[in-house]
């Protein structure tokens, strides 16, 4: 994996609302997974639109287990 495919993504937890940051790899293309709160252990959708050109981040949505992303 390349450092630089690997971007910061800051927000808060849609549980405890502790601030988090996770690292997106815009090598793997647009997905979906999920990710736990570092703080509560909560499970959080994280979604991610990868611009099939040029490879960058476009967006990431992320919501509770029960939001439809």
């Amino acid at each position: 994996m390349d450092d630089d495919a690997l971007v910061p993504y800051d927000f808060h937890c849609p549980y405890c609302d502790s601030p988090l940051t996770f690292l997106i790899d815009t090598s793997q293309g647009s997905h979906v997974t999920w990710e736990d709160c570092h703080q509560c252990c909560a499970p959080i959708q994280v979604a991610v639109d990868i611009s099939p050109v040029s490879g960058e981040l476009e967006s990431v949505r992320t919501g509770s287990d029960d939001d439809v992303l």
